[in-house]
């Protein structure tokens, strides 16, 4: 499928393949966008084929050129402030970025400046593109790693049904106390808020359903370096369950781990999801940008 970009345009080359598909198909069934956001799409008339309006119930021609207004001018949601940002992986659609510790992913309030968002917002400005800053997924703020961008409202909605269908893979890095007693293993148990405790979590019986594989990677003695991967994406999750199992993680001190870091040893190093527009698979490897342990 050939794509490119003009002006505020995504151009989509219909190709050989695609017999007697319609505007209608493709973003129903091709990208399985939300009906709120093809209904906004019809109303402002967002849709063109070779340069005219086409209904979207007749058959395209494969060669014929659909023509969507994706890239329009939008104010940024948070203020841009300038810092280090690390990107990973950046096109016309989505932006990832290798979050340092020590700083939110969004605001959490009116008049946060100093988040990942903030930063990425800087990033946008810098390159006279105009549009929102919006997250996929977050990571905590003592933690570090990989972490998705979407630049439109397309992105952004096929993005998160790829999250939602466990399609983006995540893979982290945590170096928990203790020997893990097996190789590799898996922790299911649901994790619900800790009712007197406001930012903590905790294994309840009432709690939403989390999955947490594991696999050691290195003994380190009174410590194991393992790899974590999610079936889910609850609040904690891994901080929750390692030490549930008698394994916190080094430096966190809110679940039982000791201060042997300024933060917890928790790194999302790898991440691995299809691109929302094209299908071709992105893979992208984020580096550990401070020294707490966290390489093979």
């Amino acid at each position: 499928m050939k794509t490119m970009r003009k002006g505020s345009l995504y151009q989509v080359v219909i190709p050989a393949n695609w017999k007697n598909v319609t505007i209608d198909h493709i973003l129903k069934n091709h990208w399985h966008a939300p009906k709120k956001l093809i209904h906004s799409m019809r109303m402002d008339k967002d849709i063109k084929v070779n340069g005219e309006y086409f209904p979207w119930d007749k058959s395209l021609s494969p060669g014929d050129l659909l023509q969507i207004t994706l890239f329009k001018e939008t104010d940024y949601d948070v203020p841009p402030s300038y810092g280090d940002l690390h990107i990973l992986y950046e096109d016309d659609h989505l932006i990832v970025v290798n979050k340092t510790a020590g700083i939110d992913t969004h605001p959490n309030q009116p008049g946060d400046t100093d988040t990942l968002a903030n930063l990425i917002a800087y990033h946008f400005q810098a390159k006279g593109e105009s549009c929102r800053v919006m997250h996929i997924h977050r990571l905590d703020r003592d933690t570090s790693g990989a972490i998705i961008f979407a630049k439109h409202p397309l992105s952004k909605a096929i993005l998160d049904r790829l999250l939602i269908e466990r399609k983006v893979k995540r893979t982290y890095l945590a170096l928990v106390h203790g020997r893990l007693k097996q190789k590799k293993g898996t922790i299911s148990e649901p994790i619900g808020r800790d009712r007197h405790h406001n930012t903590r979590r905790r294994i309840s019986p009432s709690g939403q359903k989390a999955v947490t594989h594991y696999k050691v990677l290195e003994d380190r003695g009174n410590m194991t370096l393992a790899e974590v991967v999610l079936d889910s994406g609850r609040t904690h999750q891994i901080r929750v369950h390692m030490s549930h199992i008698g394994h916190p993680l080094a430096g966190d001190t809110l679940y039982g781990g000791k201060p042997v870091f300024r933060r917890q040893a928790l790194h999302a190093a790898r991440i691995a999801f299809p691109h929302p527009l094209t299908g071709e698979r992105i893979e992208c490897e984020a580096e550990c940008l401070d020294d707490i342990g966290l390489s093979k």
